[in-house]
Formats: structure tokens, C-alpha cells, sequence
């Protein structure tokens, strides 16, 4: 994507919005007075994952892999002031263009242009509470950061107590997201997938939000249950025997499988 494909325009329904468009699709949105305003569905469910597993305004350490307009990482800042963020973004005409149109982010909220599986192979082990992921290029997730041992190497950066949040786009009958979900499963003990119901009924294309947690039971289903459900797009969570069916024999794809795909 070059420089002469991005561009930042205002929200002409909330005059403060700012969305992050690439050859004219939406990337991100930034409310530039309250960063606690989420305009994307899944940017919400990916919220309510921390809001909800971690104490009120605890400082998380937390490693972004994918950047955009930097809505999460700005809304972390603001929600749970003083935690260490650090933002890997693989295209620097996006971080250019951000830094030289939005506001900036505070000194806590490093930036770096760099690969989502480079930064987690050297990061250290169990540095982070929290790893987001949101890798995308030409609407595909790249293949060397959908793979099982992609997901193992998040697995060693992350606390005891960590927390794994996956941005997934997909499409009916959603081969992908399963493939996702079996690869979290293979090497976390607690995994879940909220969406908007119309696309766990295969309904529709969209975003699929997976968390996963080294300790069983560590993620707050119950509440994000209650959460997803009175979402402005109501969404559904699958988890245990729900999330079992949805997987059904699906089995996790290797960095071989997907050289060879």
C-alpha cells in the first residue's frame, strides 16, 4: 500500500470522528476528543475482553501488532493510564500519516515500524499482559502470523495471567475463522470467539473477535456474554461445547501447511 492510497477524513455524522481509509476502505477510527469512543464492533468486543479481565484502571503491558490509526492503543492509554504499550505497524506511510494528522499518544506508547512475527519472536518471554492482534494486508491475514507456531510464540510472551485478543475478517462458511480458533485451542487453555450473530449463523462477511488464556477459565465469559448481547450489533460468544461444535474436526494449520498453500 503507498503513501498516495491512504488519507484521514473527518466524520461528517460525528464531527470529532476521524477514519483511517486504504485505497478507500475504512482501517480505523479515532474519535479525536474521546478516545473512549469505539465506532467498530469488533474494536468494542476487543475491549470488553480487557475491560472486563482486569481490575478498573490497572496498567497493562500490552504489545499491538498492527497499528492503523492507533484506536485501541489510544483507548488503553486513556482507560488505564500509565500502561506500557507497545504499537508494531508494518506500513510507515500509516504511522507517517497518523502521527502527522491525530493527535499524539502519550510517552508510554511506543510506535515502531516493523513485522507482527518478527516483534513477537524477539520479544521476552512472559513480557506482556496483553498481545492484540489485527494484521491484516489486502484484507487477508498474512500467512506467517496464522499459524499454530505463530500462536505458540504469543503463547511465550504473555504472562501467566495474559490475554491473546485476535482480530479475524472472514467470510461464509468462515474455513478461516475455525482454522484460527483451532489453532488458539491447540495451544491455550481457555479460548472464546464473540461476533455478531448474523455471522455465526453464516449470514454475512465481517470480523470475528478470539481471545484465548494460558488458565483455564480465565476469560470472563459470562459477562461477555451479557456485554456482546447489548452491543448497538448484538453478538453472540462461543465457548466450551458452542465453540466445540463451531470447530468441529478442523484442525490448526502449520507454517508448512501454509508455505505449501
Amino acid at each position: 500500500m503507498s503513501g498516495t492510497d491512504l488519507e484521514i477524513v473527518v466524520d461528517r455524522a460525528r464531527p470529532t470522528g476521524r477514519t483511517l481509509l486504504a485505497a478507500g476502505v475504512e482501517q480505523s477510527y479515532v474519535d479525536v476528543a474521546d478516545p473512549r469512543y469505539l465506532h467498530f464492533e469488533y474494536v468494542r468486543r476487543m475491549a470488553a475482553v480487557i475491560d472486563l479481565a482486569a481490575p478498573r484502571r490497572r496498567p497493562l503491558t500490552a504489545l499491538h501488532l498492527g497499528g492503523g490509526a492507533l484506536t485501541l492503543p489510544r483507548w488503553l492509554a486513556t482507560t488505564r493510564p500509565g500502561s506500557p504499550q507497545r504499537v508494531v505497524e508494518r506500513d510507515p506511510a500509516v504511522v507517517e500519516l497518523v502521527a502527522r494528522q491525530l493527535a499524539p499518544v502519550p510517552p508510554e506508547v511506543v510506535v515502531t515500524v516493523g513485522d507482527a512475527r518478527d516483534a513477537v519472536t524477539t520479544a521476552a518471554a512472559d513480557a506482556y499482559d496483553l498481545v492484540l492482534a489485527d494484521v491484516y494486508r489486502a484484507a487477508r491475514m498474512p500467512r506467517h502470523v496464522a499459524s499454530v507456531e505463530f500462536v505458540a510464540a504469543v503463547a511465550r510472551v504473555l504472562r501467566p495471567d495474559g490475554i491473546y485478543l485476535v482480530n479475524v475478517t472472514d467470510l461464509p462458511p468462515l474455513v478461516f475463522s475455525r482454522t484460527q480458533v483451532a489453532a488458539l485451542r491447540a495451544v491455550f487453555a481457555d479460548v472464546c470467539l464473540i461476533a455478531d450473530r448474523r455471522m455465526l449463523r453464516g449470514r454475512r462477511y465481517g470480523n470475528l473477535v478470539l481471545a484465548a488464556a494460558h488458565r483455564p477459565d480465565r476469560l470472563p465469559v459470562r459477562r461477555l456474554v451479557a456485554r456482546a448481547a447489548g452491543d448497538p450489533v448484538p453478538g453472540g460468544v462461543l465457548h466450551g461445547s458452542t465453540l466445540d461444535a463451531f470447530v468441529g474436526g478442523t484442525r490448526p494449520a502449520t507454517d508448512a501447511d501454509l508455505a505449501d498453500g
